[in-house]
């Protein structure tokens, strides 16, 4: 009889396991849609209109080695993603290969992408699937002549891409650890706040400490050097409303960046990208 009782015990445990196995792999679908917010996906993949279709593509990105345009990542079948499976979506974010094996361009953040966890991406692959389906067809993108194989990113992968998920540091407290995965997973911000060098990768050593984005626009030091002059309390309301202390207006790119990601995020996840920041070496701006 106690075998038995263990038995059922054993059965009920197993089957408890695997619908918690089932919803995990399912995803969260809500949880998605606030780390799409977080990583500012909407930015990229939407074209700069108005009435432009959320996820459809179109946005410009210039850079020196010429015009890329954000695709379509919609759930259509043909001029989406739709036929993708959630594993293909996995291998484009952590190792930056698409679905029909060929390497994709690190204008698209995989470097940034590939610190994500596999459940952070098992939601957010989940909401991307609940997108009303567009058809607009992704543009090709207009590179120099030298630029346009994409055989040789392989090379530039083997070079400077640094693959794997983002492990925190358990020295450090909870907070700054978060902070982290956000500024530097989820939220890329090094795509456009760290200096790169003539072949586009990030200088490491000048993490975070501004210079110029990929449109040759200047980006401000996120460093503590850069953010000395305002208060925690300061760098929120910025954060969140977009307005400086002294009443000036952020605008352009960064003012986007408030408005769909940095004023989305939970008042802990913001103290966490704050307390991260703090916490970095102090850099002082880059020479002109």
């Amino acid at each position: 009889m106690g075998r038995g009782r263990a038995g059922l015990r054993g059965t009920i445990c197993l089957l408890l396991l695997c619908v918690a196995a089932g919803a995990s792999a399912d995803g969260d679908a809500q949880r998605g849609a606030y780390l799409a917010k977080a990583g500012g996906c909407i930015a990229c993949h939407t074209e700069e209109r108005e009435s432009a279709v959320p996820f459809a593509g179109g946005r410009t990105l210039k850079t020196p080695f010429g015009t890329f345009f954000g695709p379509n990542i919609t759930p259509h079948p043909d001029a989406g993603i739709g036929r993708w499976t959630e594993n293909d979506f996995r291998r484009a974010m952590h190792e930056g290969i698409r679905d029909d094996g060929a390497h994709l361009f690190p204008a698209f953040p995989y470097p940034s992408y590939t610190k994500i966890t596999n459940q952070d991406l098992r939601d957010l692959w989940a909401y991307l699937r609940t997108l009303p389906p567009s058809d607009r067809k992704s543009r090709h993108h207009e590179l120099g002549i030298l630029y346009r194989w994409r055989f040789l990113v392989g090379l530039w992968n083997a070079l400077f891409f640094d693959p794997g998920v983002l492990r925190g540091d358990p020295r450090r407290p909870a907070a700054v650890n978060r902070g982290e995965y956000l500024v530097r997973a989820l939220g890329h911000c090094g795509e456009c706040h760290t200096p790169r060098n003539i072949f586009g990768a990030k200088q490491g050593e000048r993490r975070l400490a501004g210079g110029r984005g990929p449109d040759g626009k200047k980006v401000p030091n996120l460093t503590p050097a850069g953010l000395e002059k305002w208060s925690d309390a300061e760098l929120k309301e910025i954060l969140t409303t977009g307005i400086y202390p002294d009443g000036d207006i952020i605008g352009e790119t960064m003012g986007e960046v408030i408005r769909n990601t940095t004023s989305q995020l939970t008042a802990e996840d913001l103290s966490a990208v704050i307390a991260y920041l703090r916490s970095l070496p102090s850099l002082p701006d880059a020479p002109r």
